[in-house]
């Protein structure tokens, strides 16, 4: 008899048991997971969750919710105060361009999945991939699910003071994965009037330059100087 891909057999990225993600959950006596059913394995994974819901009232019921799963991500800001200007990226995102974004050029702040790393490493791994730049010292601004309705992804989000001396790579992200980016040094200022304008779209990247503007380096008063560690400030 043949096993099923990702369940009984490992699946092309070796897994296995992908069907037993949440099952057995039970931080919320008002959930009660059913079963998992896996619809979809690509390099993520697509999930079909039956459970019982008790409602404010009481009553129970049985839902169903599909959840994209495609593991946790980091994303950063690097900053040059002395020169007002924040390091960004220009890449393809084919999901913005069929659902309506003109070209799909999105402009966001590096960014990439956890993979085996903690979210610091990823960040500092990927501003050296997508922007050729060694980082300062972190500083953690918060984590948030980004989109809680069907993706399970808790996306976490710092920045970091940078000088043209950091800048020891050429950036462009990793080829073989295919990776295609422009890297793209901006006036603070400017920055935040395309975001009004709308040329930059993505949320992130919006929450980010909006974080630097009322509480981080570009803020009025704030001090020009280097930010204090990640972990000093609750996620």
């Amino acid at each position: 008899m043949t096993g099923r891909p990702g369940v009984d057999v490992p699946d092309h990225r070796g897994r296995t048991g992908l069907d037993r993600q949440g099952r057995g959950l039970d931080r919320n006596p008002g959930v009660v997971v059913r079963d998992v059913e896996l619809t979809s394995q690509g390099w993520h994974v697509l999930r079909r969750t039956t459970f019982d819901y008790r409602r404010r009232d009481g009553r129970w019921e049985t839902q169903q919710r599909e959840t994209y799963d495609r593991g946790d991500g980091a994303v950063v800001l690097p900053y040059d105060t002395a020169r007002r200007r924040v390091l960004l990226t220009r890449q393809f995102r084919y999901p913005a361009y069929v659902n309506g974004h003109p070209d799909g050029m999105l402009v966001e702040a590096a960014a990439g999945l956890l993979d085996a790393d903690d979210p610091e490493a990823a960040v500092r791994r990927e501003s050296a991939e997508e922007l050729g730049v060694t980082l300062g010292p972190l500083t953690r601004v918060l984590a948030a699910y980004m989109s809680p309705g069907s993706v399970t992804e808790r996306l976490h989000f710092f920045a970091a003071p940078y000088t043209p001396a950091d800048r020891t790579g050429t950036g462009g992200g990793v080829e073989a994965e295919g990776e295609d980016i422009e890297v793209l040094e901006l006036p603070f200022s400017e920055a935040l009037a395309m975001i009004r304008d709308g040329r930059i779209a993505d949320g992130k990247t919006v929450l980010l330059l909006q974080w630097a503007a009322l509480h981080g380096p570009f803020a009025p008063g704030a001090p020009d100087e280097a930010p204090s560690p990640a972990g000093t400030r609750p996620s």
